[in-house]
């Protein structure tokens, strides 16, 4: 798969962090985020030094009920991603992670942990596809899907890149979207904690109860 990048610019080092998407792109016009790391790291974890407000977006779930993005998690240690189902290997794979590193919380903390995937392909991932989809992963992620241009609205004000589904040159669809993975604090509903593609079960299971009570991981 053919990758897109945006540098963010590290406050306290001189060092950037490469974002990377599914397809490709121009993305001198993309928001920047801006984070503290130090050079050199292998963390995956970025902590932002401003977090990301979460997005005020009122989506449709995969019962097809309104799902009120902020309302819904709020007080609630959260991660949110935008990918979708047809997607052939970024998106299941991170989204696999995450389901295995979710299993070794003890149950409370499983339960109180929101997983929130918004589709960046709203056309064919309809709420029961996306429900089908997600429960093969983990019944207990939430699936949203809605307007196109609301959701990209909503991605971007996360600094993520989405650009509306397209052919390729072989005719398939696809959707080139931001890869990273933001978390949410459950004390500040603010997102502090951003994961690019390359984070991998190991760095979920070792952060995750870190994030379920609010702490840098």
């Amino acid at each position: 798969m053919r990758t897109k990048t945006f540098a963010a610019a590290a406050l306290l080092a001189a060092a950037s962090l490469t974002l990377t998407a599914c397809g490709s792109g121009n993305d001198s016009d993309k928001p920047v985020a801006v984070v503290s790391e130090q050079a050199g790291t292998e963390k995956a974890a970025t902590v932002l030094d401003k977090p990301f407000e979460k997005p005020d977006l009122v989506l449709t779930d995969t019962q097809g009920k309104k799902y009120d993005l902020r309302k819904e998690t709020e007080g609630k240690p959260t991660l949110i991603y935008f990918g979708y189902t047809h997607c052939p290997d970024v998106c299941p794979s991170t989204m696999s992670n995450i389901a295995v590193a979710k299993k070794q919380l003890p149950k409370a903390e499983q339960d109180e942990l929101r997983v929130v995937f918004v589709t960046t392909d709203p056309d064919r991932d309809k709420p029961a596809e996306l429900g089908k989809w997600l429960k093969g992963i983990d019944p207990q992620f939430i699936g949203l899907t809605g307007d196109f241009p609301t959701i990209q609205a909503g991605a971007r004000t996360l600094g993520i890149s989405i650009d509306p589904p397209h052919k390729d040159k072989n005719g398939k669809i696809i959707s080139e979207h931001g890869t990273q993975v933001i978390a949410f604090s459950p004390k500040t509903d603010g997102g502090y904690v951003l994961y690019g593609e390359d984070a991998t079960v190991d760095d979920y299971t070792k952060d995750l109860p870190k994030i379920a009570k609010g702490e840098n991981p």
